[in-house]
């Protein structure tokens, strides 16, 4: 691989966007400005060529056409016009040139004249100059070809050496035999006017090359305003996070379209910053109580026990169960954030769980939570795709939710069918307001925040129920009480 790929990458990437799009600029408007001036020198190449290849066609005899002979040594209408006596010419056949054309000048405005044998041998016209044979003109002299157009080069009767346009045409002595002759002009007529029109081109070309690289940095700078006004803002940003910036939407462009996706990019960030913190001030008032009630009442024990005064042994008791209590609810509350702290792309490895045999170990950790209450479970084979950890937490706390609520000897009714996992209880029920906020993050009703509990177990199985593609939702029940139906796509058996 060519070392020239890295290097011009490395230097393209030290130039500024600005500066690469006028190069770029430039150098697209250069290219097609000598690819406009090529092909306008190269047309007029071709037409003054042209141009000189009808002099040569007229001066010859007429436009090259049938082969002929001649009479008289003058040749026929439409034939080549022929200095006298050429066959005695092509019997000499002098391959120099000789005279001064005062005896035997060239028939016509041309400046050489010669004739070509068979054999591929120049014989010269005597004053007309001589001219370099090639392998088209013997061709033509042969019979091969009628005539030959081609640059060449040649000695005038004077002894100049030039370069010019050549027109060798075939014809055929009284005996039948080929022959050519050929006719030159001088390509000084065309030569110098391409050189003129070279220069002037040239100079068109360097000058499109500098107002384009001016109209380049001028696009540029007009383009890329935007992209300023962008780069300003992103910078204020990250200088100062402040995420309620906004950046005019103006125009339906591809700028204009960057810039609604960065103000709803930061719309999103600043409104992720605002859970966040919402989080952490929730957390840290659910965590206050819980906190607050274990320090009371090991302050409480270390005292007495620092004044050498032993506490009954109810009050000890029930400060020890307190203390229990306390840290599991703080246990509780630190594993409910750390489930809804995961980020949804670092979700358990899913698999095919059997939600029926889930379902049973989590109605017999709800019976030891509620010991006074009648738990009753009928559950059909159904097997999900799903985390089987992530599942039990989710449905042992639906149970703790009916459980929580139950009176006391209350019967809490489990059922799964079909995919539909029922929880129903005979408590006071959710009232019709409150329903909307249920699944909300430490949302607890007024008549709950005097129970246990930090107002997290249902937005954690309000998550985990849509990971795995279901839905939730509660209802009051008939009768009275809460019904709780999730749905969750399976099968009644493993692979179906």
């Amino acid at each position: 691989m060519s070392t020239r790929a890295p290097v011009a990458r490395r230097l393209t990437r030290r130039l500024t966007l600005r500066a690469r799009m006028a190069l770029l600029t430039a150098a697209a408007v250069a290219l097609a400005v000598a690819a406009c001036a090529s092909a306008g020198w190269l047309l007029t190449r071709n037409q003054l060529y042209r141009e000189l290849d009808r002099r040569l066609g007229a001066v010859s005899g007429g436009p090259p056409g049938a082969r002929d002979g001649y009479r008289d040594g003058q040749p026929p209408f439409h034939g080549p016009r022929l200095p006298r006596r050429p066959e005695a010419i092509l019997a000499a056949c002098p391959s120099e040139p000789t005279g001064t054309g005062a005896q035997n000048p060239p028939p016509g405005p041309y400046e050489i004249m010669q004739l070509v044998g068979a054999d591929g041998r120049r014989c010269t016209v005597p004053g007309a100059g001589a001219l370099k044979v090639t392998a088209e003109d013997v061709q033509v002299a042969r019979g091969e070809r009628d005539h030959a157009y081609h640059d060449g080069t040649g000695v005038t009767a004077s002894g100049t050496e030039d370069d010019v346009r050549i027109l060798t045409r075939s014809f055929r002595l009284p005996d039948g035999t080929p022959a050519a002759v050929s006719y030159a002009i001088s390509l000084d007529e065309v030569q110098g006017p391409l050189d003129n029109l070279a220069l002037l081109l040239t100079a068109v070309t360097a000058l499109g090359v500098l107002v384009s690289a001016a109209a380049g940095l001028m696009i540029a700078r007009a383009s890329l305003r935007p992209v300023d006004e962008l780069t300003g803002a992103v910078e204020h940003i990250a200088r100062t996070e402040d995420l309620d910036t906004r950046i005019p939407e103006e125009g339906t462009d591809e700028i204009a379209r960057l810039s609604r996706s960065f103000n709803t990019m930061t719309a999103a960030l600043a409104a992720s910053r605002e859970r966040q913190q919402q989080l952490i001030a929730d957390a840290g008032h659910e965590l206050r109580t819980p906190l607050t009630s274990l320090r009371t009442n090991i302050d409480l024990l270390l005292r007495a026990e620092a004044a050498g005064r032993d506490l009954p042994e109810e009050t000890r008791r029930n400060l020890l169960a307190s203390v229990r209590a306390q840290m599991r609810e703080l246990s509780s509350l630190v594993g409910d954030l750390l489930e809804l702290a995961r980020p949804a792309d670092t979700a358990p490895v899913r698999e095919t769980v059997a939600l029926h045999e889930v379902l049973d170990r989590a109605v017999e950790r709800a019976r030891l939570r509620g010991p006074g209450l009648t738990i009753t479970c009928d559950a059909r084979p159904w097997h999900v795709h799903g985390d089987p950890a992530s599942l039990e937490r989710a449905i042992v706390n639906l149970l703790d939710n009916a459980v929580k609520f139950s009176p006391p000897g209350g019967t809490v009714t489990v059922a799964l069918d079909g995919g539909e996992l029922t929880v129903r209880d005979h408590g006071p029920g959710i009232p019709a307001a409150d329903l909307p906020h249920v699944f909300e993050r430490f949302w607890r009703s007024p008549s709950a925040r005097s129970l246990p509990g930090s107002g997290l177990g249902l937005s954690i199985v309000a998550r985990v129920v849509a990971e795995c593609g279901g839905s939730v939702a509660l209802r009051p029940a008939p009768g009275g009480g809460t019904l709780a139906r999730v749905h969750l796509p399976g099968a009644p058996a493993p692979g179906d």
